[in-house]
């Protein structure tokens, strides 16, 4: 599956979280260790889904880019 995630920028690191998967978030330093941290709280999230039996949801966001002049 594919899921949408959002990054950004805190204070002294990067955080992310899945609007599909409430809950699901994950900190790091960099992009590249909060992207693998997200990616790790994903599968964590859909394993702890799959033992409840609840099936994992289907993606409902869809991410687009907006360019305006400034």
């Amino acid at each position: 599956m594919r899921y949408a995630i959002v990054i950004e920028k805190a204070a002294g690191n990067f955080s992310a979280y899945v609007p599909d998967l409430p809950g699901c978030i994950a900190t790091g330093q960099s992009v590249e260790k909060v992207t693998r941290e997200i990616t790790e709280a994903i599968l964590f999230h859909l394993e702890g889904l799959r033992e409840d039996g609840i099936a994992p949801p289907a993606t409902q966001c869809h991410v687009k880019y907006v360019d305006v002049a400034v």
